[in-house]
């Protein structure tokens, strides 16, 4: 299993990143969110990864942060999403408002993502709805009173969240969570 993938980035496009990692380029699909965030061609960048098999080929999957990473498994659980829909679906709103929308069960916001219509979303509401309930009730204190501390530290509302969005809380104390958060800044 491919983890991370870090080195030069030698092209990028708004579905795809090539990597020179050691003098090998790896070639990974990207949902838009981590085009917008990746940097310059001739920088050197970091990306998480997930690495598909398929019987006649791999495709190597790109994200730049853990939670797009965790989503986009989660949404391949999904009986009926396959990988185009859901690097789509990353492409089309942000995490936190996906997985809002579906704890709420708001088949209507999550239709008029590109490539899901009522069925599929009803399919993802119905499969991962628990799921994003409990994220939703387990990180919401956490995560708020570490952006309130980013707030105090004088970070603009916007910076604060985009470095959370980069943070896995995983129960961790708030003190760890604001210092991974203050690296991300």
């Amino acid at each position: 299993m491919i983890s991370y993938l870090k080195g030069k980035l030698v092209e990028k496009s708004p579905i795809s990143a090539l990597i020179d990692v050691g003098g090998v380029g790896y070639m990974a699909k990207i949902p838009l969110s981590t085009f917008e965030t990746l940097g310059n061609v001739g920088e050197k960048v970091t990306i998480l990864t997930h690495l598909t098999l398929r019987d006649d080929h791999m495709e190597l999957y790109g994200f730049s942060t853990p939670v797009e990473r965790d989503l986009f498994i989660s949404l391949l659980s999904v009986s009926g999403i396959g990988n185009k829909s859901a690097l789509s679906i990353l492409s089309g709103t942000s995490v936190k408002q996906f997985k809002a929308a579906v704890a709420r069960g708001d088949k209507d916001f999550l239709s008029t993502i590109h490539g899901i219509g009522k069925k599929t979303a009803e399919r993802i509401t119905f499969e991962l709805r628990d799921r994003f309930r409990e994220d939703e009730r387990g990180l919401s204190s956490e995560m708020e009173g570490a952006l309130q501390a980013l707030l105090t530290l004088g970070f603009k509302p916007e910076e604060a969240r985009q470095a959370l969005e980069r943070v896995e809380p995983n129960g961790r104390p708030l003190e760890e969570i604001i210092r991974e958060a203050l690296k991300k800044l």
